[in-house]
């Protein structure tokens, strides 16, 4: 078993607190896993999954992934639960996603 990639939590130049790689990550890696408790509602730290039936749930986010910024041309992306880098990312870089509010229409 692989060990996930350093991350770090700290300033960010988007918004407020990001999430950076604290080594190279390169494209295809699995940079964690999003934790915490499932929700029904909104808030600044959910992510939103669609379940096997086509609903969505919300996970209230409890670890540093919790920190990841929006961008257009993200970095990373959230499958299910898992974010992956889609691209190599550089060490002290910021991990971003794209937030994608149409696809929750």
């Amino acid at each position: 078993m692989t060990r996930p990639p350093a991350l770090r939590v700290g300033p960010s130049p988007i918004h407020g607190r990001g999430l950076f790689a604290g080594e190279a990550i390169a494209a295809g890696t699995v940079i964690g896993r999003f934790e915490g408790r499932r929700v029904d509602r909104d808030g600044p730290h959910v992510l939103w999954i669609r379940d096997a039936d086509g609903g969505w749930y919300g996970i209230e986010g409890r670890s540093a992934l919790r920190w990841v910024n929006h961008a257009d041309e993200p970095n990373a992306s959230f499958r299910d639960e898992e974010l992956v880098a889609l691209v190599d990312i550089a060490a002290g870089e910021e991990i971003t996603v794209d937030y994608d509010p149409d696809e929750l229409d």
